[in-house]
């Protein structure tokens, strides 16, 4: 079974590449093709940034299983089409023991939807599967997965790989242009496997567990928010939001930050997903929820995406820089860069505003000692 979004295992025949943040999607190389797969993956990475392909993080994806909780729940699979598999664990497994099965629950569990599934029912031809026992399917969106009912009747919209009936004359689709989702069919011992090495649910980590995942570690701060690890759920988009509002730096070691700062990190991260949450997610490139409506949380983005636009605060331009593999967006101002830290350059009207700004407030540079002596001032 592929360790697809669980923590890498030892060297082995089939090396998994790390697209993004913890979750890995299957690329066969050899042991000797590392260095070239390293410059594929630099090139890739450069490209998903550029275009802002995002894949689903907490919100949306709890968006997903509420809209699926409202719309299938309770419901009995009858048959199942496939188009393409590469990205399905084992697709005979789908056709074979997922027909007779009922949808018991719609649960999300870091980025991953779980459809729980009844026990086989043995009044339907599902009693010959062999494996009666309860089961999960378990669902990745990669970056432009979307699943959500539909008609049987009606024409399947282009790339639609997943075409699963159920006993109201629905179809549970899932359409994926990319194919970096992930379907798999797994038992309960299979599941509890795939699910160990994930960190605590940002929604439910307590004040103290918080502080001793991330106080004690000398990685940087936004590298320990997406690390699934610690805690599940969080990408770009949240790490970089909540950073801002929490005034600290991407770029921070874990270990450098007071009892003080990781509870009001805590405090704001929770905040922030709840919000997102009650407003269906961020759409920056393909979102759509289950009823395949856009969110609305990209509206209220403080940080990220918003290079060279002024801090909603003090009005300094945010400003990019490469942390943990990933674009971080923050203010220069608000939040204190590490000494030796560099953000990456502004370009084309970007750097001109910012010039324009500092010409006529004074330097990047003078402006941060400013603004550091009136904090002292206000503390005496």
């Amino acid at each position: 079974m592929p360790a697809w979004g669980r923590p890498p295992r030892q060297a082995a025949p089939r090396a998994c590449v790390d697209f993004q943040h913890g979750y890995k999607k299957h690329l066969a190389l050899s042991c000797e093709g590392w260095p070239l797969a390293r410059r594929a993956l630099d090139v890739a990475l450069c490209y998903f940034e550029g275009s802002f392909l995002l894949m689903p993080e907490l919100p949306e994806v709890e968006t997903v299983a509420r809209g699926l909780r409202q719309a299938i729940l309770g419901r009995r699979i009858v048959s199942v089409r496939l188009g393409k598999t590469d990205f399905i664990d084992d697709p005979a497994a789908l056709e074979q023991h997922l027909p007779g099965r009922q949808i018991e629950a719609v649960e999300r569990y870091g980025k991953f939807i779980l459809l729980r599934l009844s026990a086989v029912n043995r009044e339907t031809r599902a009693a010959a599967n062999g494996d009666a026992a309860q089961a999960s399917l378990l669902v990745h969106l990669g970056m432009t997965g979307q699943i959500a009912p539909s008609p049987a009747g009606r024409v399947l919209q282009k790339h639609t790989h997943v075409c699963i009936l159920m006993d109201d004359g629905r179809e549970l689709r899932y359409t994926d242009a990319r194919r970096f989702g992930r379907i798999a069919y797994l038992t309960k011992a299979l599941l509890a496997e795939e699910l160990t090495g994930f960190g605590t649910d940002p929604l439910e980590v307590s004040e103290m567990e918080f502080a001793s995942r991330i106080c004690g570690r000398r990685a940087r701060i936004k590298a320990l928010l997406l690390d699934q690890s610690v805690l599940r759920g969080i990408g770009n988009i949240y790490a970089d939001e909540s950073l801002w509002k929490a005034k600290i730096h991407p770029a921070r070691l874990g270990a450098k930050l007071s009892r003080k700062q990781a509870e009001t990190l805590r405090r704001v991260l929770r905040h922030i997903l709840q919000k997102a949450i009650v407003l269906r997610g961020s759409s920056i490139s393909d979102f759509l929820d289950a009823k395949g409506e856009p969110g609305e949380y990209q509206r209220h983005h403080r940080a990220y995406g918003r290079e060279g636009k002024s801090c909603y605060r003090c009005k300094t331009p945010i400003r990019r820089a490469m942390v943990a593999g990933r674009s971080s967006y923050f203010c220069p101002t608000c939040q204190h860069s590490p000494r030796g830290f560099a953000a990456l350059p502004l370009l084309g009207k970007n750097a001109r505003k910012n010039k324009r700004t500092e010409a006529s407030t004074g330097s990047g540079k003078r402006r941060a000692q400013r603004n550091r002596s009136a904090e002292m001032g206000n503390h005496l």
